[in-house]
This record gives C-alpha cells, sequence and structure tokens, in this order.
C-alpha cells in the first residue's frame, strides 16, 4: 500500500508541476498577444503618417540603360517632406495612343513595399520590346501614373519624353513593381 501511496504522491506533484508550467506559459502567450497588439498599433500609427508617392510628391524620370538592351530604367524619387510608400508598380502609357498600360513583371514583386524618405529614390525597369512581341512603333513620350495602396491609379499622370526622341516598343512590353536599387529594377 505504501507503493501505491508514493506513486499517487508523485503523479500529483508532477500533475501539479504541469499545471503550474501550462499557466505560466498561458501567462506568457498572453502577455506576448498584448506585446503584439501594442506594436501592431505602434505601426498602425506609424504607417498613418506616411503617406503615398504621388506625381505630387514624387519626381520621376526614364533614361536608358547601357545594359540590358531593350531596356529604360525609371526612376521615382520623394521630392517631399515625409516618407511616402511605392505601391506596387506604376502605370505606364507607351505613346499618346496606347490602349492599355503596360504590363507589370509579377516575379518581380518585391517582399515588402518600399518607403522613400525624403530625397530618397526606387526604380523600376521597363522592357521596352522582345523578339517574340508582335507589331510595334516608335514611341516619343510615357506616360506614368503612380498607384495606391490598392493598387489603383493615383490622382495624375505624368508624361516623360523618351530619351533618343523615341523608343521603340511592342507587345511584350513590361515593366517591374519598384526596387529599391537600379541593378534589381533591371534584372527583369
Amino acid at each position: 500500500m505504501r507503493k501505491s501511496t508514493r506513486s499517487t504522491r508523485s503523479f500529483s506533484r508532477t500533475a501539479a508541476s504541469s499545471l503550474g508550467v501550462a499557466a505560466l506559459a498561458l501567462v506568457g502567450f498572453q502577455a506576448t498577444g498584448q506585446t503584439a497588439s501594442a506594436a501592431s498599433t505602434a505601426a498602425s500609427a506609424e504607417a498613418s503618417s506616411i503617406a503615398t508617392c504621388t506625381t505630387a510628391n514624387t519626381e520621376v524620370s526614364v533614361s536608358t540603360v547601357s545594359r540590358p538592351i531593350n531596356h529604360l530604367l525609371l526612376k521615382a524619387t520623394n521630392t517631399g517632406t515625409k516618407p511616402c510608400y511605392a505601391y506596387s508598380a506604376p502605370f505606364l502609357r507607351a505613346g499618346a495612343d496606347a490602349q492599355a498600360p503596360l504590363q507589370w513583371v509579377e516575379d518581380s514583386t518585391p517582399q515588402s513595399v518600399l518607403v522613400l524618405e525624403p530625397g530618397r529614390s526606387a526604380y523600376a525597369g521597363i522592357l521596352t520590346y522582345s523578339p517574340d512581341g508582335e507589331g510595334g512603333s516608335q514611341v516619343k513620350n510615357l506616360g506614368v501614373i503612380l498607384t495606391d495602396r490598392k493598387g489603383h491609379a493615383t490622382a495624375t499622370e505624368k508624361t516623360l519624353k523618351l530619351p533618343g526622341g523615341g523608343v521603340f516598343f511592342n507587345s511584350s512590353a513590361a515593366v517591374t513593381y519598384w526596387q529599391d536599387n537600379a541593378a534589381d529594377a533591371l534584372v527583369w
């Protein structure tokens, strides 16, 4: 009988110890949840102070690059006084009579939205044509519209003159998502 009493006491101590550990774990889990909630609230407050990059607070320019061939580089620089988000990819209209914006290169989606501090830039690579594309024409102007958080066009379009008096575009033309450096933007 003594053996049975010892094993019951041992079991009771183990059970009580396990319950204590479980209670501490639950308290820790709740505290972690509260900390995460507070961090989330702080992040939301910070995010609300960051504007969307638009043509009103961002200067856009386009330039030729030596490599890869048949590419241009689009640069967006925050000219405002506070940070702005460079969402998704820009809508680009190649020529005044373009029927639709250039397609976005989905494989170029970055891991997170770029935040541009005042004076900082984001880059998008533009593939102007490929041998697989159809049709095409020489284009002198490029219409640029930045996007908002939902991927919709922001208010106004900026029209840029293309270098060299014009650039050839065909149906394969595409633009990357915004990248934090020119080299990454020109990979696609």
